[in-house]
């Protein structure tokens, strides 16, 4: 399963830019996750649960956005969405869209910070 392998990169990420910023308290990582990007969106959120015990995110979510499928169809010459993610054709023309646009995202967009600050910040 490699969605705990992403899910402890998250976490480290966001862990670290809490530290950098004098250890703030995140509330919640936005990850926009496209879905052609070989991610199972429900072991990630699983995983993610799982890599934030014991680390300054336990508590915290991860918000997904789903990114759907579009490419370009060069027979059509313009950008169309597609219909399935197993079939990589325009949804007017039915030709071949071999050029991905968008939908193979997993990118860390936002992070939700509180306006408390850790209380353990290891600072005396």
């Amino acid at each position: 399963m490699h969605e705990l392998s992403i899910a402890l990169s998250i976490v480290e990420m966001a862990c670290g830019e809490a530290e950098s910023r004098g250890g703030v308290k995140i509330d919640a990582v936005h990850l926009q996750l496209g879905q052609l990007s070989g991610v199972v969106k429900e072991a990630l959120l699983f995983s993610y649960d799982l890599a934030c015990e014991g680390t300054r995110l336990e508590g915290s979510r991860l918000v997904i956005e789903e990114i759907a499928p579009v490419a370009y169809c060069p027979a059509c010459r313009t950008q169309r969405a597609l219909d399935s993610t197993g079939r990589l054709c325009c949804s007017v023309c039915g030709g071949l869209t071999p050029e991905i646009l968008k939908g193979k995202e997993l990118e860390v967009v936002a992070l939700e910070i509180s306006d408390e600050h850790a209380t353990a910040s290891g600072r005396g």
